[in-house]
This record gives structure tokens, C-alpha cells and sequence, in this order.
């Protein structure tokens, strides 16, 4: 906000803010706007990204409609955020972020879809997202993500994708990983860092996730931290510069350091599966309410 000593000036002003109020609101969301020259982080209080009436502050993106969503696969129903899980895609912030206690919770829905219908409820919580929206398979900006699926949450997945220059988006990470009987990587606190990046493995399993598990609607482990499908399971991130921690109902499942990159804008996906949010928050990092406790 500004103030002027002349009313001509003022008028003028005024007329230029009513031109820009003009311009389509999809169109300031969208890829080919003007990016975020800089990214926030929350000082003294708290920054509710879902505001329990409306999108606002939020804009979509689906593969097979872009920045329309003709079907509402996103929506708010009682004052959650629904997302119906019919597409691929997710509802991302206008703005970026860094330097976060995020709090999300969340819970399943009954709804699966098309060739996953049988198939393990699947979403995802993707962070420090920049590039082109969808530039990775068309379905997401390119991110780090905080996996979100039915005996692996808190699983991280490096998105890969394309940049607004359609060069490829870096990417990386170390983590304290071991392998488990399959080979893959799992994140084990102590053990030597190992870098991640678009020439290694793209996946670092949380601590406890089932050797045994299989892409089957239901599955559960025995060391899910996660709540039953209907029941709300409280996710943290805690992104404190290029150091990652992920918290499930409060238990530590994974962490990483070194991020590349560190800022970016926030999405959740849509991958098939019905789910619902009814907290979507960002805490100034040490004074958020602890890991695990429940609206």
C-alpha cells in the first residue's frame, strides 16, 4: 500500500489497480504468469493454506484439463477440503514457501478409481515444487514429495519433471539410509548419507515400510504410524532450510538433508483415491503444537 499527496495521482492509481483486477484469476495462477519473485515463511503466526470455505490462494491443475476442473475433483464439502481422486493432478499454492513446520491432517475416503480402483489409496504432499506446471508426465511441477499411500506414508519421491525453460528441474538429496531385503533404500538415522539424485535411486522409504507390501486397496503394515481409512492421520514436515523431517501421528519416519531445491510452492496431488483435508497449515518452525496431537 502507498499513499499520494495529489488526487490525480490517487485516481490513477486507482485506475490502474481496476485494470488489473480485470485480468483473468486463472491466468495469475497459471504457468504462463509471473512466477513468485520470493518465497514465504511464517514469522509470527500461523499461515492457513486451506481456509475451511474456499480455494482462495489456491489454483488447480489436472492432466487432462489443465487449469480447468470441469468435474470439481477439488472442492470443499463441510468445510474440508475434498479431493475426489477422479484424474491426475493436484491444487497447489499461488505462492512459494520455505522455512516451515507444516501440519496437515487428513483422511481416506471410500472412493477409488479407473485402473486403480483396486489398488492402494494413493496421494501425496509435494514440497519445494518449481518449473512448469505439470512437468512431470504432464501431472505435477516438478517437487520433492512426501509420499501419501496406504503403507507408505512418509515415503520420499523425487518428482522429476520439466522447467517453464523445458530444462530439467534439479533435484537431490542425502539421506542416512540403509536397504532393506529388496534392495531399496530406507531411511535409517545413523547410517552413512548417501546422495539422491536424478542418476540414483529416486525413492527413500520411511523406516517402517513392509518388505511384504502390495499395490492392494487396504494394505496396512504392522508398523503403520498412520490412522485407519476414515480415521484423520496428522502429517508434520518440518523444512528448516535444506534439512527435511517427516512426522506421522508423531512419529519420526524419515529425513533428509542437503535439498535441492529448498523453497517452492506446495501441492496435493490427486492420484485416483478419495481423500479429505481439513487442516492445511504452515507454523513458524519451534512453535507448532507437538507431532501427533489431533485438532
Amino acid at each position: 500500500m502507498f499513499t499520494a499527496p495529489h488526487t490525480k495521482i490517487i485516481s490513477t492509481c486507482c485506475l490502474l489497480l481496476l485494470a488489473g483486477a480485470a485480468t483473468d484469476a486463472k491466468a495469475v495462477s497459471a504457468d504462463e504468469s509471473d512466477a513468485p519473485t520470493s518465497s514465504i515463511s511464517p514469522t509470527h503466526e500461523v499461515i492457513k493454506l486451506f481456509n475451511g470455505e474456499n480455494l482462495d490462494g489456491l489454483y488447480t491443475w489436472l492432466e487432462d484439463g489443465k487449469y480447468d476442473d470441469p468435474r470439481q475433483v477439488f472442492r470443499v464439502t463441510d468445510g474440508l477440503l475434498h479431493v475426489t481422486g477422479d484424474g491426475f493432478g493436484g491444487i497447489l499454492t499461488d505462492q512459494e514457501y520455505e522455512n516451515y513446520h507444516m501440519v496437515i491432517e487428513f483422511k481416506w475416503g471410500e472412493k477409488t478409481w479407473h485402473d486403480r480402483a483396486d489398488a492402494a489409496r494413493d496421494s501425496g504432499l509435494l514440497i519445494h515444487s518449481s518449473g512448469a506446471d505439470g512437468g512431470y508426465d504432464g501431472k505435477w511441477m516438478p517437487a520433492i514429495e512426501v509420499q501419501v499411500i496406504e503403507g507408505g506414508v512418509g515415503d520420499l519421491i523425487m518428482v522429476n519433471g520439466a522447467g517453464k525453460d523445458g530444462e530439467p528441474v534439479p533435484i537431490a538429496m542425502t539421506c542416512e539410509t540403509s536397504l532393506d531385503r529388496d534392495g531399496e533404500p530406507i531411511w535409517q538415522a545413523g547410517e552413512p548419507r548417501q546422495t539422491f539424485d536424478k542418476n540414483h535411486y529416486r525413492r527413500i522409504n520411511w523406516f517402517g515400510r513392509d518388505p511384504d507390501w502390495q499395490d492392494k486397496l487396504g494394505f496396512r503394515g504392522q508398523q503403520d504410524p498412520d490412522s485407519p481409512v476414515g480415521e484423520w492421520t496428522r502429517l508434520d514436515v518440518i523444512a528448516d532450510g535444506d534439512h527435511l523431517r517427516m512426522y506421522v501421528n508423531g512419529t519420526l519416519v524419515n529425513e533428509a538433508f542437503d535439498t535441492t531445491p529448498r523453497r517452492g510452492k506446495l501441492q496435493l496431488q490427486t492420484e485416483l483415491a478419495e481423500i479429505f483435508f481439513r487442516r492445511w497449515e504452515l507454523w513458524p518452525i519451534g512453535e507448532a503444537p507437538q507431532p501427533g496431537i489431533l485438532q
